[in-house]
């Protein structure tokens, strides 16, 4: 592709520049906007400066990629309503024979979640995990988050929707499900191996002192905190406002029943069987089964509704009689949970076999979310809240601004001087490419790397062999994938676990640039060293 006139190309330099600004260090001082504000500021730019017009712009937005990024956002959300990230939680302790075990587990169970539920997701709801069970065993934290955190990215790389650049790879290659999972699953294995090794050598004394104390078994995660506490895929909020207000107002209205009621008929040990409503409404229930309602948290006294206290046959034989139908109500409402979940896991491992089957996966991904929503039946509004939105604008700005990047002709020219030493049917050509993918991830982002070089790295192997082809998206979906191991800032996935150990109640750990940088290096280049020489085409 030949140069844009000059003008063309310092506008667009500019406006690609801003954009790279924000989206690597999105709280710059002299523009604290964050990154999906600045996506869609070099989007603008682009379009301002002339360098693509507002209907190109509009063309550039790949929309099968936002669908199949949407599709997989709202399934993660009901797995997770469904405990599925619990019941991985749990696994990571149970039975476990010490800290080794532990690591290996966790790099194990991060990298199989990772792969199909991505990355981001794996490492919002386990982090805690990883924390509670460190604290529990008296073990440093650190190379547990280490393991958590690069095993998610390894992970990632072996199929389509682990991450958003392998999203786009898979979208713009036209590599059906299957085949880019067996192209890749041999080197993710091996890579999750080898970096437990590496874990495991460089922390080996820390992960051999015994603790000072055995502290008696425990569960990971209680029930209670476990409800009070779910996370979002993508937005990282602990509880949205919605949840908040029914909780303070439960907290507001038990307070109330702690205190001796004006009447003194009612005893706050008499109330049992909370039901939230779909509104702002609780349901209590007495020891004879009638009804309390509160509205807004404020408790509506009625003498009529107070259990009496003189002995009565035929009292005691209603009560009995509404005992056994609570009972019976409470068999039911369990038994339709479980059949609940049973029908989120089916809809689920449908939708990856309709992926092997090389349906289209951005339909496939919209067609479970759906079909989740409607077995769900109730609103779905709060489970719709919970995508990341902000993630799915980013991607729009992203696509205009890195095409208009493109028309400028810059990208085109480094690759013309590249190409000679990047080919793909070579050792040597093999990598410098990955050292060029790794470069560009750690500079520019991994989907931005994909985006500028994808198309042209390919194009560059069809000339050989439709296999080389292939070869070279999966090398690119790879590499630029354990490129995030590299530096905390060189991928969301760390900066997620980074920031959720920091902000863990009573468990918190401060996870350094540095603490990282230590691993990440070493690990990086091993690993993906070892993986380019098992990718199959």
């Amino acid at each position: 592709m030949a140069m844009a006139p000059t003008i063309k190309v310092v506008l667009g330099s500019i406006a690609f520049g801003v954009f790279w600004v924000l989206a690597v260090f999105p709280a710059v001082p002299f523009m604290p906007i964050g990154r999906t504000a600045g996506s869609l500021l070099g989007a603008m730019l682009m379009v301002l400066f002339q360098v693509l017009t507002p209907d190109q712009a509009y063309e550039s937005i790949d929309l099968p990629i936002l669908g199949l990024l949407f599709g997989t956002m709202v399934v993660s959300v009901y797995l997770e309503r469904a405990d599925m990230f619990k019941y991985l939680g749990k696994l990571l302790s149970w039975k476990s024979k010490g800290p080794k075990d532990l690591l290996c587990r966790i790099c194990l169970i991060s990298a199989i979640s990772s792969a199909f539920f991505t990355n981001d997701t794996s490492c919002v709801v386990l982090t805690e995990f990883v924390l509670k069970i460190a604290r529990q065993q008296n073990l440093p934290p650190h190379p547990f988050l280490l393991a958590l955190a690069s095993s998610a990215n390894i992970g990632s790389a072996a199929t389509p929707i682990g991450n958003p650049q392998n999203l786009v790879i898979a979208v713009q290659s036209k590599i059906p499900f299957g085949k880019f999972l067996f192209g890749i699953v041999a080197a993710m294995l091996v890579g999750i191996c080898v970096n437990a090794l590496i874990l495991l050598c460089m922390f080996w004394k820390v992960l051999s002192v015994q603790k000072d104390e055995e502290e008696p078994p425990m569960e990971v995660t209680p029930e209670e905190d476990v409800n009070s506490h779910r996370f979002s895929p993508a937005t990282m909020s602990h509880l949205t406002s919605e949840n908040s207000h029914d909780l303070n107002a439960y907290h507001e209205s038990m307070n109330s029943h702690s205190l001796p009621s004006v009447s003194g008929h009612i005893d706050a040990n008499t109330l049992r069987n909370r039901v939230f409503g779909s509104g702002d409404n609780e349901i209590f229930k007495d020891a004879n089964g009638t009804k309390d309602v509160l509205e807004n948290g404020s408790l509506q006294n009625n003498d009529e509704k107070v259990v009496s206290k003189t002995p009565s046959m035929n009292g005691f034989a209603k009560e009995s009689s509404d005992l056994g139908l609570e009972d019976i109500d409470e068999k039911s409402a369990k038994w339709k949970l479980i059949l609940w979940k049973i029908g989120v896991y089916v809809i689920t491992v449908g939708m990856l076999v309709s992926f092997l089957a090389e349906l289209n996966m951005s339909w496939t991904a919209i067609t479970a979310a759906m079909a989740l929503v409607v077995l769900d039946f109730k609103d779905a509004r709060p489970c719709l809240e919970k995508v990341s939105y902000s993630l799915l604008v980013f991607f729009c700005g992203m696509f205009v601004t890195v095409e208009g990047f493109n028309r400028t002709g810059i990208p085109s020219a480094i690759w013309d001087f590249m190409e000679p030493y990047a080919e793909i049917d070579k050792v040597s050509g093999v990598a410098v490419l990955a050292i060029v993918i790794v470069v560009l991830s750690n500079l520019a982002s991994n989907v931005p790397t994909v985006l500028l070089l994808g198309s042209r790295v390919a194009a560059a192997a069809a000339t050989i062999s439709p296999e080389k082809e292939k070869k070279a998206w999966l090398i690119l979906a790879w590499v630029s994938t354990v490129a995030g191991n590299l530096s905390l800032l060189g991928s969301a996935a760390n900066l997620i676990v980074c920031e959720q150990a920091r902000r863990a109640q009573h468990c918190g750990y401060n996870l350094t640039f540095w603490a990282h940088l230590k691993f990440g290096v070493p690990s990086t280049i091993i690993v993906t060293a070892i993986g380019l020489t098992l990718i199959r085409a």
